[in-house]
């Protein structure tokens, strides 16, 4: 079966990408080598963030997909649980204080929302939140999403549209024509004839990019989300502390763990509670000292929290890349072969702009925004010594 483009990966951001191609007309195949959603995006909390995003190429990114979520849930005949519930940032003390302002300052200066908060308004918010914070500042754009349940509804659409979805479909080889070009991909069921393939596999994506001999330095960074019984609305908005943002961007040496809190309620009356991150390979063992951590610190941002009984722990994978930016683009050395993945823990957010700036590189209509930034073969992009590759 020949598809003008074959994604590989069938999570959020290669059902977005499978979407835009499909809705722009062209044949799609989509193949997983698991079950359809069922890697990073089956993991995630569901955040669609500009409050943690200074300025730069990804908060463009970010608001080129938060106004593709609104369009999306309009136009999806699916219940996404799509929620633009806003955020609340927290500082504890006048050290984090200053520098959330700094950071909410600058934001302001792009046109983000960003309104702060005196400490004893927050309770104005958020009731339950602690009495004695300094400060915070209220983001009314941040949304989230239940992250399997979009993926789903994109790839349904997309099929409707003519898209084939191949799972438990492994990739095993990737075919070049005599001028360089990709030519097809060989699956455990299956070879497809194609002039482009959509390499979005998330943490695994470097796996997939030395089938075609580039290297994309791409690794797997482990987070814990701890998940409460369900319980009477207790947090209305996505709070996190203000060290949350400082955890994104921290260069974590291979065994070190960085904590943060963030805490949100799903529909379904869970709360959601995390986050950590650290370089431990693919190791899928949940951490009982983090999991304390994690609970401690939630606990004393929302006090009411310490009376609710944890009900489960999971890990997933973020696919991090060193310079913190995700590689949108086409390979120089490989055409045909397009990178979208390296979205850390913002690729929910983030998937709707990069299934655009896709679409718009393979269809060739002037891009939504600048992608030169997200370029694969950028300057920069090396891992680490000691950090386990995908």
């Amino acid at each position: 079966m020949t598809a003008d483009v074959v994604v590989i990966g069938s999570g959020l951001v290669g059902a977005c990408c499978a979407y835009e191609l499909a809705t722009a007309g062209l044949t799609v195949t989509v193949v997983d080598r698991g079950s359809l959603t069922s890697g990073t995006t089956a993991s995630g909390e569901g955040n669609i963030l500009v409050s943690d995003k200074g300025p730069g190429a990804e908060l463009e990114l970010a608001r080129l997909s938060l106004a593709r979520w609104a369009e999306l849930d309009a136009e999806l005949d699916d219940d996404m649980e799509f929620d633009p519930k806003g955020g609340v940032v927290v500082a504890v003390g006048d050290a984090e204080a200053d520098g959330l302002r700094a950071f909410a300052a600058a934001q302001r200066e792009v046109g983000i929302t960003a309104e702060e908060v005196a400490g004893d308004a927050l309770w104005e918010l958020e009731p339950h939140l602690a009495r004695d914070l300094a400060m915070g500042v209220h983001y009314p754009q941040d949304a989230q999403v239940q992250p399997v349940l979009a993926s789903a509804a994109l790839l349904r659409r997309a099929r409707e549209l003519g898209a084939t979805v191949v799972p438990h479909a492994e990739v095993t080889a990737i075919g070049l024509a005599g001028d360089g070009r990709v030519a097809s991909v060989t699956t455990s069921r299956g070879t497809f004839p194609t002039r482009w393939v959509v390499n979005a596999c998330g943490p695994w994506s470097g796996e997939v990019s030395r089938l075609v001999g580039v290297d994309l330095p791409i690794a797997p960074r482990r987070g814990h989300i701890l998940v409460t019984e369900p319980c009477e609305p207790l947090v209305h908005h996505k709070v996190y502390d203000a060290g949350y943002v400082g955890t994104l961007t921290a260069d974590t040496d291979p065994g070190a763990v960085e904590v943060s809190t963030v805490v949100e309620a799903t529909r379904a009356g869970t709360i959601l509670l995390g986050s950590s991150r650290e370089f431990v390979g693919y190791d899928r063992h949940s951490d009982g000292e983090v999991v304390r951590r994690i609970a401690q610190r939630a606990a004393r941002l929302f006090p009411v929290l310490a009376g609710v009984r944890l009900m489960r722990t999971y890990v997933g994978f973020r696919p991090w890349l060193p310079d913190h930016l995700p590689a949108i683009g086409e390979d120089p050395d490989v055409p045909g072969f397009v990178q979208a993945s390296g979205h850390e823990g913002a690729g929910i957010g983030l998937a709707p702009g990069t299934g655009v700036l896709v679409r718009d590189l393979i269809t060739g209509r002037p891009p939504g925004l600048d992608p030169s930034p997200f370029r694969p073969d950028r300057p920069g992009l090396r891992a680490p010594a000691g950090i386990a590759r995908g």
